[in-house]
């Protein structure tokens, strides 16, 4: 597996901005979020968060409930405006001098680290080995180790036992868990583990719940890493509204749904890759097994077909931003059955053209 320091690319293209402008009639098969959410119930609890807007936040709550969620103490969470902020913490507040980025993955972790100065070498998983993850490719100076599970945008859910070979002492090893919560039993999470050293997780509420614009996540780590980021902070970084989602959203009940949900996911993903399968004849592959809300496809031209499909009413997620992936690469978010074949239908139209 290569290890390399560049070259660049647009790291922060992100599958929002296929749906923006004149994208925004399209079918979205390019953003990770669940479809229909928030749920009324969600929406209800956050409206009546509103009352309280005079006030300044006071997270104390949601963070006891999203440490009792996974049993640990409240010193070992930071509640964040999503994850994206939390990366953005990690780039200013630690000092490391060797990062190293697992890619193909969301590209947000390497953009604030190089925004926040730091020189970053990536270690790029081959399609050839099914983009699975090999601990002994990571150099062992790093002193900071950024990996995806399950990954974006490759679908890949690593083992828990091959993520936590990648920890040392004195490594920080962030293992970005934004899709976990859509795998069925959580499998392979490493959330909630005070047994490896160095280790920082994060969550996003954001693509289960339909809460990308409020913006909400979270990081489990050691409570001195916890305190360091904390004070690179802004004041009252996460709202009131976002408070009490996150709250409701490590309830009983919300994990319940969200168990549901992923089995749901698991159904459609399903349908989603015997359809893609029957375009092999057309050069069509898709990375497998896939245990995301997405799937990664590599498809001949994939640029063309991409604004092709734009003209037959779908979006889909360009693939070439992503370090290691190039320009025959696509992204698809699962969608519900009615809405794949829709999909699957346009695609026959646009290969057989």
């Amino acid at each position: 597996m290569p290890t390399e320091p560049g070259p660049l690319h647009d790291l922060r293209h992100h599958g929002d901005a296929e749906v923006r402008d004149d994208g925004g009639t399209l079918v979205d098969l390019a953003v990770n979020v669940r479809a229909d959410t928030p749920p009324a119930w969600l929406r209800d609890r956050i409206a009546a968060s509103l009352a309280g807007l005079a006030a300044y936040p006071d997270g104390r709550d949601a963070r006891a409930a999203v440490a009792a969620r996974h049993g640990l103490p409240v010193e070992r969470v930071l509640l964040t405006a999503g994850a994206a902020e939390a990366f953005v913490l990690l780039a200013r507040a630690l000092k490391v001098s060797r990062p190293v980025v697992v890619h193909p993955q969301f590209t947000e972790p390497e953009a604030a680290l190089r925004d926040a100065g730091h020189t970053v070498d990536r270690v790029l998983l081959r399609e050839a080995d099914g983009f699975r993850l090999d601990p002994a490719a990571v150099p062992e100076d790093a002193d900071l180790v950024v990996i995806g599970n399950p990954t974006n945008p490759t679908s890949v859910l690593h083992p828990a036992s091959s993520v936590a070979q990648l920890a040392r002492p004195g490594r920080t090893l962030v293992v970005d868990e934004a899709f976990m919560d859509a795998v069925p039993g959580e499998r392979e999470a490493l959330a909630g583990r005070t047994d490896v050293p160095g280790l920082v997780v994060l969550r996003s509420l954001t693509k289960t719940w339909g809460l990308s614009g409020l913006r909400i996540g979270y990081v489990l780590a050691a409570p001195e890493t916890v305190a360091e980021l904390e004070r690179a902070q802004p004041l009252w970084p996460v709202s009131t509204p976002a408070l009490a989602a996150a709250e409701a959203c490590v309830a009983p009940a919300a994990l319940a749904e969200a168990e549901e949900a992923a089995g749901a996911i698991a159904a459609d993903r399903a349908f989603l890759l015997a359809g893609l399968r029957d375009f092999a004849p057309f050069g069509v592959r898709v990375v497998e097994p896939a245990e995301a809300p997405f799937v990664l496809v590599r498809v001949p031209d994939a640029a063309g077909v991409r604004r092709r499909l734009r003209t037959l009413g779908y979006a889909a997620r360009r693939g070439d931003t992503f370090p290691g992936l190039d320009g025959d690469w696509l992204r698809l978010a699962v969608r519900d059955r009615g809405t794949t074949e829709g999909f699957l239908g346009a695609l026959g139209r646009v290969l057989r053209a």
